[in-house]
This record gives structure tokens, C-alpha cells and sequence, in this order.
């Protein structure tokens, strides 16, 4: 009985030996990380990406190149998990969004505007931020020079160099008008540059610009409206809070049989006469595709210098041709659209 008992015992130590021996393996073995399979570090195929997107306002040419942006990502293979912001045409949202991103140590930063690429830049120059729909970030000092970026920061711009001397011409030589209005934000850096451009090139051909300024999309219904009697178009170029409420602008100019002339193609879409412009996104994708190589290491934003929008055409919109009594001429060489 008491060698029963003895071997009994043993066995229970045995087996007690056993099952510790199995814990303890366990926890010395590799175990699943959120990085990889395997506890080994995470590949591009395994890891996923946090992007931050920040962008001013709603509006159909931001909106499209934020797409352009997130399908480049999509069609890249890689993981990304976006956390999106739009201040909705508030300046201090804006900033607040760039510091809460920066706060959130995101892997990259799509800043889609001006302002939205100012905001991030003067959040972060550690993170690398990539801009679209930008029209002149060297004066809006986001980079050094076009070829050569520097710091954090590159990305698309959203003004093609012969845009506005070929849109002016149109108007001018085309259309035979030399008074024409504009209306824009003066706190937006890229308008300003803009409207500077607009107003040298039709006094050299002996125009004269009528400008009205706003703050607010609230106000851009009256500031057209300033403008009746004194020109004989409108020009509005890619102004973020004027374009956002493009539709007043429309209603306007048809309602006084102005031509109204447009900074971007969506904006022909959206009931403009005509304009000299491209795919917002387009430049988006290109901005999409030059995070692609960021995230994956094959480049840092100082490598990659900013770039112009391609395929600059002029589109003609046929139903606000015939509502205000325009005739569509072949020489003009343009795309049509209703």
C-alpha cells in the first residue's frame, strides 16, 4: 500500500512537471504582433499605414483630388488606415486639425489646399506631408523651389503655368471682352498670387480687372452682384470659398447674360461657361502616388520635386453657352460638354 502510495505521488509530480513545462515554453516561443506574423517585423504587405487628410473646405475639385489620393493608395497594395478632416472653411479648425494629426503621430500627412499645407507644415517638420491642390507653394513658402522641395514637404500644384495667360487671351481675343470681374478670398494665398497673374496679363493686352472680395462663401452671392454694370464677364479662379459656392455665382452671371469663365474643369460641370483646366484627380492620384514611395521608404519628400498639372485643355459647357447667347466657334479647339 505504501509503494502504491509512492508511485501515486511521483506520477502526480510527473505530470504537475509537465504542465509547468508547457507554460513556461509558451512564453519563450514567438507570439503574433500587431506588426507581423511571427513577432518579426512588419512588411509593406503586413504593416498598416496611418495617413492623416486634412482639407479647407467641400468641394467638388478638393473632393475629387482627395479620391484621386486614396485610389493611388488603394491601387498600391499597401494598408492604410486614413483618418479624415475638413475644417469646413475655418481657419482655426484648420490649425487644430494639423496639430491633432501631428498629436496622433500619423505615418503621413495629405494636406489638400493652401491652407490646409500651411496649417501642416507649421505643425510638424518631422512628419512628411504630401499637398495637393496648391497654386504657388513657393510663395506660400511650403517649399524652397519646385525642383527641390527640401524639408518635409512636397506634393501637386493645381495651377498650370499657361493657364491664365491662355485664359485671359480668351477672353479677350475670343470673346472680345476686357472688362471682367473676379471675386476672392484676399486671406487665401493662392488667390491673391492669382488674381495678381489675372490682372498683369489683361492690362498688357489693355483690359482692366474689377475685383470684390470676400471672406466667407456667405458672401459671395452679393460680391458678384457688386460687380453688375461694371464688366462684361466674371473670372473666378480656383478660390476655395468662392468655388464652394459656385452655384450663386452661376445664377448670377447667366441671370445678366455674363460669361462666366472658371478656374478648374469641375466648375464647368458646375454651370461655368468655360475653362483652360484639368483632372483635380489627377493631381490627386499623382499626390497619391508620391506618398506611395514615401511609405515605403524608397523616398523622402525632399526627393521628390513638386509638380504641374498635365493635359491642360479648354472645355466649353454647351448648355451654359445657349442660356447666355455665346456661339461655340471650331477654332477653339475645345471639348464640349453639357
Amino acid at each position: 500500500m505504501k509503494k502504491l502510495s509512492f508511485l501515486l505521488f511521483g506520477l502526480i509530480l510527473l505530470l504537475a512537471a509537465c504542465g509547468g513545462g508547457n507554460s513556461n515554453s509558451s512564453s519563450n516561443e514567438p507570439t503574433e504582433s500587431t506588426n507581423g506574423s511571427n513577432g518579426e517585423e512588419a512588411t509593406e504587405e503586413t504593416k498598416t499605414y496611418k495617413v492623416g487628410t486634412t482639407q479647407i473646405v467641400e468641394h467638388p475639385s478638393l473632393d475629387a483630388a482627395t479620391q484621386g489620393f486614396k485610389d493611388a493608395i488603394k491601387d498600391s497594395g499597401l494598408t492604410v488606415e486614413f483618418v479624415d478632416n475638413n475644417a469646413q472653411n475655418d481657419q482655426s479648425m484648420n490649425v487644430t486639425i494639423a496639430q491633432d494629426l501631428v498629436s496622433q503621430n500619423v505615418d503621413l500627412i495629405f494636406a489638400n489646399s493652401t491652407p490646409s499645407a500651411q496649417a501642416a507644415k507649421n505643425a510638424t517638420g518631422d512628419i512628411p506631408i504630401i499637398f495637393t491642390s496648391v497654386t504657388d507653394p513657393v510663395s506660400a513658402e511650403l517649399v524652397s523651389s519646385m525642383e527641390a522641395p527640401g524639408a518635409n514637404v512636397t506634393g501637386t500644384v493645381d495651377l498650370h503655368p499657361d493657364t491664365i495667360e491662355k485664359t485671359v487671351n480668351f477672353i479677350v481675343d475670343e470673346l472680345g471682352i476686357t472688362k471682367v470681374g473676379t471675386v476672392y478670398n484676399t486671406g487665401e494665398q493662392n488667390s491673391v498670387v492669382q488674381v495678381d497673374q489675372v490682372r498683369e496679363q489683361l492690362e498688357a493686352k489693355g483690359g482692366q480687372l474689377e475685383e470684390a472680395a470676400v471672406t466667407t462663401s456667405a458672401e459671395v452671392k452679393q460680391a458678384t452682384e457688386s460687380l453688375l454694370g461694371k464688366v462684361d464677364a466674371i473670372y473666378i479662379i480656383t478660390d476655395n470659398t468662392v468655388v464652394s459656392a459656385l452655384p450663386t455665382v452661376v445664377d448670377v452671371a447667366n441671370t445678366n447674360q455674363l460669361p462666366l469663365i472658371v478656374g478648374e474643369l469641375d466648375s464647368v460641370a458646375g454651370g461655368g461657361l468655360a475653362a483652360f483646366g484639368f483632372s483635380y484627380y489627377d493631381i490627386g492620384y499623382e499626390a497619391g502616388e508620391m506618398a506611395v514611395k514615401i511609405l515605403k521608404g524608397e523616398a523622402t519628400p525632399s526627393d521628390i520635386p513638386a509638380a504641374y498639372p498635365a493635359n491642360l485643355k479648354l472645355v466649353v459647357n454647351k448648355n451654359t453657352a445657349d442660356t447666355i447667347g455665346v456661339e461655340i466657334k471650331d477654332s477653339w479647339n475645345a471639348e464640349v460638354v453639357e
